[in-house]
């Protein structure tokens, strides 16, 4: 596949998904590299959405470690207690916020974010990361980026 993505000109978010989910399933299909997949998905949902966040947390050493990303820097290491990804790695589900303030926890790497969602990876069962995509709009994640993005993260599992 070309490194182009095609996005139409909407803001129906599910029509942006339909459009996006094959995309990614070509760019990643029979690539093996980790950083590569997890960098141009990064890339295209930054694109596709212009989320203020969007990016990757890894397991590793009993922590999240900052993977690939796009937006601003990031908090480099999330214990598995803390936050909403941590929140995440733990009930192994993803998370809708509509408002980080009400979060309990939250970890505020950035004060321009609003609102988040985070939705684990597996590998063999196991939680291996997250995909965590902040907004700087309140309330600015439905179920459509539920669906949305765990199907990504589906396409992703199979490469690990």
């Amino acid at each position: 596949m070309a490194e182009t993505l095609s996005i139409p000109t909407t803001t129906d978010r599910k029509e942006i998904y339909d459009t996006l989910i094959p995309q990614i399933a070509s760019l990643i299909d029979g690539e093996t590299d980790l950083i590569a997949n997890l960098a141009n998905i990064a890339g295209a949902l930054k694109q596709a959405f212009d989320f203020f966040w969007v990016g990757f947390y890894l397991t590793k050493n009993n922590q999240l470690l900052l993977g690939p990303f796009q937006g601003p820097i990031a908090c480099t290491r999330i214990d598995f207690d803390k936050g909403v990804c941590g929140y995440c790695y733990r009930t192994q589900e993803t998370i809708l916020v509509p408002d980080v303030e009400q979060f309990p926890g939250h970890i505020a790497c950035s004060s321009d974010s609003k609102s988040e969602i985070v939705v684990p990876i597996f590998k063999d069962g196991q939680v291996f990361g997250v995909l965590d995509v902040d907004s700087d709009q309140l309330n600015d994640f439905s179920e459509v980026d539920k669906e949305g993005l765990e199907q990504i993260m589906r396409l992703l599992e199979k490469t690990l």
